[in-house]
């Protein structure tokens, strides 16, 4: 079961879609929004959640202060998941400070291309399966859709190994848990 860990949203079971996907592990989820809060990146916070499964991620970020999250996901019947997810998540915000989620059904380098927003936050959490080369095409888009002061968490299995980065970003810290090895990045400043 997929839940939101903290928030005004916590303890909200979130739907996980049936094919096609791999939830972050609480584990892993704990950690990565541990480190985002013990820099404060959450709060007000523009959030990009990319490949984005059943939403889970960018709905954490919603649910500790974000000020608006877009979820990016090509399958349909994932990108309704995360509609419904974020349905239930609104539902459960104050009024006065309910977050902006928008949910789009396309592939991530088609939404990237075309979209003028930037963000504050931006999680990366493909398929396994995605190669090295789509990856970079990805973190090359994404380069110009970051505010100067963007943190990037790529999730990736330890088998993948680092990710080639692009010219304007550079790596903060990498952390492994079991098999999966997040790749905190950030613009080169």
């Amino acid at each position: 079961m997929t839940r939101i860990v903290a928030g005004f949203a916590g303890s909200l079971s979130l739907q996980v879609p049936k094919n096609g996907t791999r939830p972050t592990s609480d584990r892993v989820r704990e950690a990565i929004f541990s480190a985002l809060e013990a820099r404060d990146a959450l709060r007000g916070a523009r959030v990009l959640d990319l490949y984005a499964g059943s939403g889970a991620l960018g709905l954490e970020a919603a649910s500790r202060g974000a000020s608006r999250v877009m979820l990016v996901e090509r399958s349909a019947e994932a990108a309704a998941t995360c509609r419904s997810n974020a349905s239930a998540v609104l539902k459960a915000a104050p009024r006065s400070a309910a977050p902006s989620i928008e949910v789009r059904a396309t592939a991530v380098q088609t939404f990237l291309t075309g979209s003028g927003s930037t963000y504050d936050l931006v999680f990366i959490d493909p398929p396994y399966e995605l190669d090295d080369a789509e990856l970079l095409a990805t973190l090359t888009t994404l380069v110009h859709r970051l505010s100067p002061h963007a943190i990037v968490c790529v999730e990736r299995s330890t088998r993948s190994g680092e990710p080639t980065l692009p010219a304007g970003l550079v790596l903060d810290r990498q952390k492994e848990y079991g098999d999966t090895t997040l790749w905190w990045l950030e613009p080169e400043q």
